[in-house]
Formats: structure tokens, C-alpha cells, sequence
């Protein structure tokens, strides 16, 4: 694997490294010593599975607080995503600041979120399927999240004919740290 240090600490966008015949590739998507080599939280405890019938769709900002905040590994199975991850880390020297990749069923890669930032992401095909692993159980009492087009933040998302989102999605309120 080849782990792509993005511009927030910790983070980090993941290749599978292909080994490849005349029958296709095999390729390794997890190993527990690379993942600690790079500092990376290595226990994943739970996986969720998102699907997206409809171009447009959005997810997030999410996350879960203290003392259950986790680390999340996000793979686009099926279609693609625009996928974004925002550090609420107030100690770290990246606090409000964001990140975006494209992951497609195609390519392959994968987003390491550490501990602290937020996910979300906006499906730029129709059928697009997403797969998290994460370090943590989820609690619903430390579920939270931000609005996508918060002021604060600046989030530059794709242009699409309509946006799909639920209300509690659209309802989170505007950050306030």
C-alpha cells in the first residue's frame, strides 16, 4: 500500500498496490504493521456500508465526540464520491481546514480520517456505494455534525443539478468553536 500523507496531520489517502496477471490484480487494502508504522490507528471494531441511488447525494459533516471520537478508513466501492474531511482538532495547526478527494470503484483508493475530523462526502455517479471501517463503536449519544455549506469552512463542492440530502443533515447548525 502507499500512503499518501494529505495537507492535514494524520490523514491520509491510500493506494492498494496491485500485483497483477493475466487473471487480474490482487492487492493488499488493510495491513495492521503498515497502519502502525504510519502512526495510524489500526483497530477497526465496526464497518458500515452506505448506499446512493440518486447523482448529488450527500453525507455529513459527521462525527462522534469525546470520549468515543474515531478513526475512520473509507473505500468507494461502486461509482464515486467526492469525499472531504475537516479538522476540529482546536489544538492542531490545521483546525478549520479541509481536504478533498475523488473515490471511485475505479481507482481505488482509500481516506484515512484520524480521530477529530469530520467526514462527508457527495456522490458524483448514480449506485454509489461506500464502505467505512471504524475505530470505534458507534454512540449515539456523541454523534454530532456540521452543515456542509457552513461559513466557517469554505467547503468547495461539486457543481450538480440537485443536492440530495436528509434533514438531519439539514439541520445541523452552523459552528459556533
Amino acid at each position: 500500500m502507499k500512503f499518501i500523507g494529505l495537507n492535514l496531520k494524520g490523514a491520509f489517502l491510500i493506494e492498494p498496490e496491485r500485483v497483477s496477471d493475466e487473471r487480474g490484480f490482487f492487492a493488499r487494502t488493510f495491513c495492521e504493521e503498515e497502519f502502525k508504522a504510519h502512526g495510524l490507528n489500526s483497530r477497526f471494531v465496526q464497518c458500515n456500508n452506505s448506499f446512493n441511488e440518486k447523482k448529488g447525494a450527500v453525507r455529513g459533516m459527521h462525527y462522534q465526540s469525546t470520549p468515543h471520537e474515531e478513526a475512520k478508513l473509507v473505500r468507494c466501492t461502486m461509482g464515486a464520491v467526492y469525499d472531504v474531511i475537516l479538522d476540529l482538532r482546536c489544538e492542531s495547526s490545521t483546525f478549520k481546514q479541509w481536504v478533498a478527494v475523488e473515490l471511485t470503484a475505479e481507482n481505488r483508493r482509500m481516506l484515512y480520517v484520524p480521530e477529530g475530523m469530520a467526514h462527508g462526502f457527495q456522490t458524483l455517479e448514480e449506485n454509489t456505494e461506500v464502505l467505512y471501517q471504524m475505530s470505534e463503536f458507534y454512540h449515539p449519544e456523541c454523534a454530532r455534525g456540521l452543515r456542509w455549506d457552513d461559513p466557517a469552512f469554505q467547503i468547495t463542492w461539486p457543481d450538480v443539478d440537485r443536492r440530495l440530502m436528509s434533514a438531519k443533515d439539514l439541520g445541523y447548525s452552523n459552528f459556533t468553536g
